[in-house]
C-alpha cells in the first residue's frame, strides 16, 4: 500500500520494537521520514518540532505514557493523525485512547499489511480499529455490559494506571506537572469510582484488567 510521502513519528519505550517497526515503515512506499521517540514527553516535544503526518504511538510507557502524550499532542493540535499500537487489546485502553484523541487502534501483533492499512485510514483523517477490538466493543454495547474502570475520566484513568504501579502521589505530581493536592483529589475521586478503599486494592483492580502483571 502506497502513501504520499508521510512523515511518520514512531513513540516506543523499547528500541527493538521500535527497530522493528521503524523497517516496517520504511518498507512501506511512500514513507518520506520515521522519527522517533522512546517516552511521551518527547514525543509531544517532536510532535511540536516536526509537525508529523502521523504518528504511531504506544500505550505503556513511563511518565505520562502513551495516554498523556496523546492528550498533549491533541492539546497543541486537535487535527493531529495518531494510530495506537499496543499489545492491550482490551476494549478500555481503546475506548481511553479515542477519548484522548487517537483516530485509530490496532494491537502490535497485526500483520505488516493491517498496519499499512491503518496507516492509510488514519492518515486520511479516518477512524481505524482492528476487526477483534471492534468487535468487543460492539458486544459491550449491545449487551449493556460496562467496564468499571470507564467510569474514570482520562487522567484518572492515567493516574489510576500510575498508582498501581507503585507511585506515589507526589511522584505523579511531578510527571504531569501538578500539584499533589490535585493528585490527592484525583486520587480520592479514584477510589470513590472504583468502590476501593487503598493501594492493595487498585493494584489488585489493575492486575485483573491487566493493566499491569501479577
Amino acid at each position: 500500500m502506497s502513501f504520499a510521502n508521510l512523515t511518520v513519528l514512531l513513540v516506543d519505550d523499547h528500541e527493538l520494537v521500535r527497530a522493528g517497526f521503524r523497517r516496517l515503515l520504511e518498507d512501506g512506499e511512500g514513507i518520506k521520514e520515521v522519527l522517533e521517540a522512546d517516552n511521551g514527553e518527547l514525543a509531544a516535544c517532536l510532535y511540536k518540532k516536526h509537525h508529523p503526518d502521523v504518528v504511531v504511538m504506544d500505550i505503556s510507557m513511563p511518565g505520562i505514557g502513551g495516554l498523556g502524550a496523546i492528550e498533549k499532542i491533541i492539546c497543541y493540535d486537535p487535527k493531529a493523525k495518531i494510530l495506537v499500537l499496543s499489545v492491550y487489546e482490551d476494549s478500555i485502553f481503546t475506548n481511553q485512547a479515542l477519548k484522548a484523541g487517537a483516530k485509530g487502534f490496532i494491537p502490535k501483533r497485526s500483520a505488516p499489511e493491517e498496519m499499512y492499512k491503518a496507516l492509510h485510514e488514519v492518515s486520511e483523517g479516518k477512524i481505524y480499529l482492528s476487526s477483534n477490538i471492534a468487535q468487543q466493543i460492539a458486544v459491550m454495547k449491545l449487551s449493556g455490559m460496562t467496564n468499571v474502570l470507564e467510569n474514570l475520566s482520562q487522567r484518572e484513568f492515567e493516574i489510576f494506571r500510575l498508582l498501581a504501579e507503585g507511585k506515589t502521589v507526589n511522584d505523579i505530581a511531578e510527571i504531569f506537572n501538578l500539584s499533589p493536592k490535585t493528585v490527592g483529589t484525583h486520587h480520592t475521586n479514584i477510589k470513590q469510582k472504583l468502590n476501593v478503599s487503598n493501594s492493595a486494592e487498585l493494584a489488585r483492580l489493575a492486575i485483573r484488567h491487566g493493566l499491569i502483571d501479577a
